[in-house]
């Protein structure tokens, strides 16, 4: 394999790509049907090094959805060897770079997108593109973290009591989710997903991955297919949310999962009520209640929306990270390392560097 690799989506998004390297390409950031273009550059190094080291780092999504359009994703391991490695049914693209003992372990992987808002009309069905029941029996499965019987699926019928249609009971879970959870920051990075023990222990905060997994495993439980979509902010907020959006082009601690619902009617369709734990316990003046203009339009907006100032990952749940010796990941959302010594944690900055930049194309 070689050490430089580039990974294109189409022979045309591989080609507008590389001539952007060398002659500045034509801006199609504010286009007519409201694309925007992306840049997002990630750079990781493992500090201390030992033996065989491993990195690993999330690609921009690999399938073209209604709100993301992947161009390109180039990456570089200048000492060692690299693979990327793909799993269609999760929309997933790994990035495995490999470096011998007393290799400098430094990764960069640049990836080009087309973000556009995403937001479905629910007041009347709409013709979508045809899902495969295969794939919808796919996301309505349980994992380790997002079990689907017991106490998750007795708090969903608690939760749809009422609703008849799957747009009523999607509602009536989100809402759910808002009035019941809270934004804990105290928890380390995006938290863990581990719905069944956040309902067991009556301790429901948490972060995006905790609060957004807990709405898919609340619907998948009831028979709605549901899935967790992993990404990062990589602009700021159009809609004026500070607590949305970045103040600079440093993304590395913008992670950010949201999550998708498919309903017969209308398809998947974007929901997102974590950040609406967010806005309330971080946008200025902070600690809002509920019933504050900001959250209930926030609140208003997140079912059936996103603001695509994001890029997505991928929707992959319990991640085998091919050549670690590890258990499956919750998420891979963040990158990763492995050395002699055993894995490196992602959160710890003395061992484990890395950066992310995003920038838009104009």
């Amino acid at each position: 394999m070689n050490r430089r690799r580039f990974l294109q989506s189409t022979s045309a998004a591989c080609a507008g790509f590389a001539l952007a390297n060398s002659v500045r390409a034509r801006s199609d950031t504010h286009s007519p049907e409201g694309w925007r273009t992306f840049e997002v550059t990630t750079k990781i190094e493992v500090l201390k090094p030992s033996g065989v080291t491993r990195i690993w780092v999330p690609a921009a999504l690999i399938r073209d959805t209604p709100f993301q359009r992947t161009l390109a994703n180039r990456y570089d391991a200048e000492a060692g060897t690299v693979k990327f490695i793909t799993n269609k049914r999760n929309a997933l693209g790994i990035v495995l770079a490999s470096y011998a003992p007393h290799r400098n372990p430094v990764l960069r992987l640049a990836s080009r997108v087309r973000l556009k808002d995403y937001d479905v009309d629910l007041s009347v069905p709409e013709a979508r593109p045809q899902v495969s029941e295969a794939e919808l029996d796919y996301f309505l499965q349980p994992t380790r973290y997002v079990p689907t019987n017991g106490i998750v699926k007795e708090t969903a019928l608690k939760a749809i009591a009422g609703a008849s249609t799957e747009v009523e009971k999607a509602r009536a879970i989100y809402a759910w989710v808002v009035e019941n959870t809270f934004r804990d920051p105290n928890v380390r990075g995006c938290g863990r997903g581990d719905i069944g023990r956040m309902l067991e222990s009556g301790s429901l905060g948490g972060k995006c991955a905790d609060l957004n997994a807990l709405f898919v495993g609340l619907a998948r439980s009831v028979g709605l297919p549901a899935r967790d979509v992993y990404g990062v902010r990589i602009a700021k907020s159009e809609f004026g949310y500070k607590s949305l959006g970045l103040s600079t082009d440093n993304a590395t601690k913008a992670q950010h999962c949201r999550a998708e619902v498919y309903l017969r009617e209308h398809g998947w369709v974007p929901v997102d009520p974590a950040d609406v734990r967010k806005v309330v316990l971080e946008e200025p003046p902070g600690n809002r209640p509920l019933t504050d203009s900001a959250v209930t339009r926030v609140r208003g907006r997140l079912f059936g929306s996103w603001e695509m100032n994001w890029m997505a990952y991928n929707y992959g749940q319990e991640v085998e990270l091919p050549g670690s010796s590890r258990p499956p990941l919750p998420f891979f959302m963040y990158p990763q390392a492995e050395t002699a010594e055993g894995p490196v944690d992602p959160l710890d900055p003395d061992n484990f560097k890395y950066e992310i930049t995003a920038k838009e194309i104009g």
